[in-house]
């Protein structure tokens, strides 16, 4: 994936952003929240889901769907909207490099902690919230024609597009009201500070025009699940896929989403970087089913859209409609680089009893699997590698964490060589290490099957290497003695602002 997508990635990232709405004086009712794309950081202009406006609407939701409507002005809503939003930075590290603000494994502010010389300094933190306006709500006619076409009529009542399961309690209303939002999007102003204008620079996003991108061509989804909640962890998380069908400025995407990542941004390899599309609804239903597929909204006609609307209302807007980004072709003709075959080799199958899972060889003699594929050190497993050539060896579990660490790792070392196996070569800055489980909400019992949470390769390395090259295992066994801040990321809990005093 990397190779495939380095570049693009690092757009992806560079454009993602979260934002949050909420009423003035009331911080009980919501937050409503959503992903973004930064248009421009100076002056701040972002696109977002429309979605989380519908509770401020004047007029109701029913206004998105009355005749003729295509495009809302910003006072549209009422009075006591107040938008918020917030990013990753742009600045140069210590290296020159970019910080591209990938979410890291935990940072001081997820933390509870101050940042200082014994706080963890494992990613920059997260710009402050900053406020917003809202400049135009605006949705692509040709999408809902095209909608309408095919899931209107006596499709609409198989198909559902909706962040709830079906057997949620969710009031009619409600679901009305995202069906209604669902291909509506929403320009936003972002009112800097002078240090933040002085500070804020960043590459410009291109837009690939309607019809570039072919069908079954790979694309990056780039949003942040659950929104405003946690964005330490959760901003700019991505999801690879492909263009699975098209009609008109409808898509549809294999890549998969989570609530929350309404109004990310979806991306192709060619040009890096270049914007397909925004999501309009992360989760589709079909006769109380889930399908497994993202619908998107065309960015091209969505823009042209934005362009008509701002001269509509303000004959002025000229600056305003020129930051909005040009399309740029696409050369489809080659075919991408593919990175499989080096990862496909290096996976392979671990047997222990009536347990398996998959594991990573690492060196020729040493795999890396998951504790609870095998829990118990010393025990013996089974390793199976299916390239260049099916193999079977036998290893044993030479360390696995214990059960209360949050890292769910367990080695292997092998009796024998994985010969003619790729080993692939550690990542130093970008996060990739094994999925070791997915999400459940205690409180609905509902389960989130594609957010997993892995262990980056950075933290596993320099223990590794000591084993392979030593057999000491102390670093390892450091493993089992995380800090609290990582137990917490892990738990996805908040540590309390302070420790709860007795009442005695």
């Amino acid at each position: 994936m990397g190779r495939q997508w380095g570049s693009a990635m690092r757009a992806a990232e560079q454009a993602g952003c979260v934002v949050s709405a909420s009423r003035a004086g009331r911080p009980e009712a919501g937050p409503w929240s959503c992903s973004g794309v930064i248009l421009s950081r100076s002056p701040g202009l972002v696109l977002c889901h429309g979605g989380i406006f519908v509770p401020f609407l004047r007029a109701g939701s029913e206004v998105l769907t009355a005749a003729g409507a295509a495009f809302l002005p910003g006072d549209s809503c009422s009075d006591d909207l107040r938008l918020h939003v917030q990013w990753a930075p742009t600045a140069a590290g210590p290296g020159g490099g970019a910080e591209w603000g990938r979410p890291v494994l935990c940072t001081p502010q997820c933390a509870g902690l101050e940042p200082g010389p014994s706080a963890p300094s494992r990613g920059r933190p997260l710009q402050p919230r900053l406020p917003a306006e809202l400049l135009l709500l605006l949705s692509c006619p040709a999408f809902w024609a095209h909608f309408a076409r095919l899931f209107g009529d006596e499709a609409a009542e198989q198909w559902r597009f909706s962040s709830a399961a079906p057997d949620d309690e969710v009031s009619e209303e409600e679901e009305a009201d995202q069906l209604r939002a669902l291909g509506w999007f929403a320009l936003l102003g972002v009112r800097l500070g002078q240090e933040e204008v002085e500070e804020e620079r960043g590459p410009a996003v291109t837009v690939s025009p309607l019809g570039a991108v072919p069908k079954g061509a790979p694309l990056l989804v780039c949003g942040s699940p659950f929104g405003a909640f946690c964005p330490d962890i959760f901003l700019n998380t991505l999801s690879c896929g492909v263009l699975s069908n098209v009609a008109g400025p409808l898509l549809l995407t294999d890549a998969r989403c989570l609530p929350g990542t309404e109004g990310g941004g979806v991306f192709t390899a060619r040009p890096a970087g270049a914007l397909v599309a925004l999501v309009a609804a992360p989760l589709c239903w079909k006769a109380g089913e889930w399908v497994g597929f993202t619908l998107l909204c065309a960015a091209a006609p969505l823009f042209r859209a934005a362009r008509d609307a701002l001269c509509r209302l303000r004959p002025s807007a000229a600056a305003l409609a020129a930051l909005l980004p040009p399309e740029v072709g696409v050369p489809w003709g080659l075919p991408l680089r593919d990175s499989g075959p080096l990862w496909a080799a290096a996976a392979v199958l671990v047997e222990c009893g009536t347990v398996w899972g998959s594991g990573v060889a690492v060196a020729p003699r040493l795999v890396v699997t998951c504790r609870h594929v095998s829990p118990r050190e010393a025990a013996r497993v089974l390793v199976r590698s299916t390239t260049p050539k099916s193999v079977a060896i036998w290893g044993r579990v030479v360390f696995a964490t214990q059960e209360s660490c949050p890292y769910d790792i367990a080695v292997v070392s092998l009796e024998e060589d994985l010969d003619d196996v790729p080993i692939p070569v550690p990542a130093e800055h970008f996060h990739e290490g094994i999925i070791t489980s997915n999400t459940r909400d205690n409180n609905t019992g509902a389960t989130y099957p594609h957010l997993n949470f892995s262990i980056p390769i950075t933290v596993l390395q320099p223990a590794l290497q000591q084993y392979s090259q030593t057999q000491d295992l102390g670093g390892l066994r450091e493993l089992d003695r995380a800090a609290e801040p990582v137990r917490v990321v892990w738990r996805l809990q908040r540590p309390l602002a302070e420790a709860p005093r007795s009442k005695l």
